[in-house]
């Protein structure tokens, strides 16, 4: 007996829909999804964003469903000339208006680094210029992309992305990015996004351009099938920058690129012709998919950093130079990359260490005493071992087992050296300050040394505090600080900080 034939239905489930496929509307999942051995993403009524005015059909440009509200429309190539003619009057009265307000907003953006008015600003030269949103056809339109890159990335964007200094060579996305821009319009829209999102008091428009730049890069990777461009993989990774900034759930983008690196790029042809800027953004990729470095995550790990920055050896001393977004040694990084697959105790207190300035050096050794608490008491994803499996490797070596409570005001004591710089004169160029969370957080997860010693849990509010309502604005610590707070309400060792994560529906990057 044949299979009976699917029929075309408006009801299908989503896979079929995207597949432009016939589905069966067979439940709870469909059989031609079965059949083809992909899973079926169901029948559920998915909300979206609405402009309130109609974008195609009979009332295209009507306010409302009603036939009195339809605009007049003008045929053909007249009607495109008058289009261009409104853009073009839109962006100088916008402009103007700027103008005129521009000595009553210019204190306030003194104040207020991270304005939306920046965000008008690109706005402005998007209407002026841009004939297709991130796209360039012309000289003109390749100025205007350098004017987003300088509102963007000069300005403060690009400060919250990397732990070094605001002048650091190594640090290969704030020249590329024009270029970039053009190659991918889901990065130019993400890169108002994150300026946006970055103000003292994020407005809806920054989650429209957040919804607007998450379907415009859904939709390059839909066609990324056989090869993922560096604009797109900028645009995934800025988009994974958001979610660890406001807790938005972010891993889904990181293994959607994977899909698509694993095939082609990781261990396809194209890996030795890798140039020095993807290898960067490879290397990014590899940060936030760390082990320990995020809470909450709700897709496990890919092994990218072991898989393709250190070719699968965990030997420390085999990478050079800082990476960028941590602001730690290769080596070190390394060594946290095996956690849970190899990396002890004892390779921490062993790790040789880097030269840097002295402010570097005490934030890597609050990372290298974090690393010994994560192994010997647990951390983010990762369980806590039993007290002989801690024990071993301090003892394999033959030295004495530091205690924790040494250990966390070790650790306290660095990261307070680190606040401390942050806010010298001398060292105003500095950016270390993004990268404390890590450390200040597995400290914080010490419930039983905290509950002894309240000044250390009190330090550790005063830090998060420091960066969040401060003058580095980091949203992030305080989400995390959040999480810290009801994790000590519970008594030790009776709750786990990613189920709490999770309740919330929040997944914070450490890094």
């Amino acid at each position: 007996m044949s299979t009976p034939r699917a029929r075309r239905s408006h009801a299908g489930c989503w896979t079929c829909k995207a597949k432009r496929r016939k589905c069966d509307s067979a439940r709870p999942t469909c059989r031609v999804c079965s059949q083809h051995g992909i899973p079926c993403e169901g029948y559920e009524v998915r909300l979206r964003w609405g402009s309130g005015i109609a974008s195609r059909g009979h009332f295209t440009g009507a306010e409302a469903p009603v036939d009195t509200s339809i605009p007049p429309r003008v045929p053909g190539r007249r009607r495109d000339r008058n289009r261009g003619r409104r853009r073009e009057e839109e962006g100088e009265t916008q402009a103007q208006a700027a103008e005129g307000s521009s000595s009553q907003d210019s204190h306030e953006d003194l104040a207020q680094p991270y304005s939306i008015c920046r965000v008008r600003d690109i706005v402005q030269i998007r209407n002026g210029f841009f004939k297709n949103v991130g796209i360039c056809h012309a000289a003109d339109d390749c100025t205007a992309c350098q004017n987003v890159a300088d509102h963007v990335v000069l300005s403060s964007g690009i400060n919250t992305l990397h732990s070094t200094t605001v002048h650091d060579e190594q640090t290969l996305l704030k020249p590329r990015l024009p270029v970039l821009c053009q190659q991918s319009e889901a990065l130019y829209t993400i890169c108002i996004a994150l300026q946006a999102s970055l103000s003292r008091e994020p407005t809806a428009r920054s989650l429209e351009y957040l919804d607007i730049g998450l379907n415009k890069f859904r939709a390059e990777l839909s066609t990324s099938e056989h090869h993922l461009e560096d604009g797109t993989l900028t645009a995934g990774l800025l988009l994974c920058t958001i979610g660890v900034m406001h807790g938005i759930p972010w891993t889904m983008h990181l293994r959607g690129m994977y899909s698509i690196l694993r095939m082609h790029d990781v261990e396809g042809a194209h890996h030795q012709e890798r140039s020095a800027f993807r290898a960067h953004l490879f290397e990014v990729m590899g940060i936030m998919d760390l082990p320990t470095f995020s809470i909450g995550r709700q897709h496990s790990q890919l092994g990218f950093w072991k898989e393709y920055c250190c070719k699968g050896d965990r030997t420390p001393g085999i990478e050079t130079g800082v990476e960028v977004v941590t602001g730690l040694p290769r080596s070190l990084v390394t060594i946290f990359a095996f956690i849970g697959e190899g990396s002890t105790e004892t390779d921490f207190w062993d790790w040789s260490g880097a030269q840097g300035t002295f402010t570097q050096c005490q934030l890597w050794e609050a990372y290298r005493l974090a690393g010994v608490l994560v192994v010997r008491h647990g951390g983010p994803g990762f369980p806590r071992p039993s007290n002989r499996e801690a024990m071993n490797p301090a003892m394999q070596s033959g030295a004495s087992l530091t205690s924790t409570t040494v250990i966390v005001l070790r650790l306290l004591s660095c990261v307070d050296a680190v606040c401390r710089g942050s806010l010298d004169p001398e060292c105003w160029d500095t950016l270390i300050i993004n990268a404390i969370s890590y450390p200040v957080s597995i400290a914080g997860l010490q419930s039983d040394v905290l509950q002894k010693d309240p000044i250390l849990k009190e330090f550790i509010r005063k830090s998060l505090r420091f960066t969040t309502e401060g003058p580095f604005l980091n949203r992030q610590y305080g989400l995390l600080l959040d999480l810290l707070e009801e994790y000590w309400a519970y008594p030790v060792g009776t709750v786990d900080i990613d189920r709490l994560a999770r309740t919330r529906g929040v997944e914070l990057g450490l890094f």
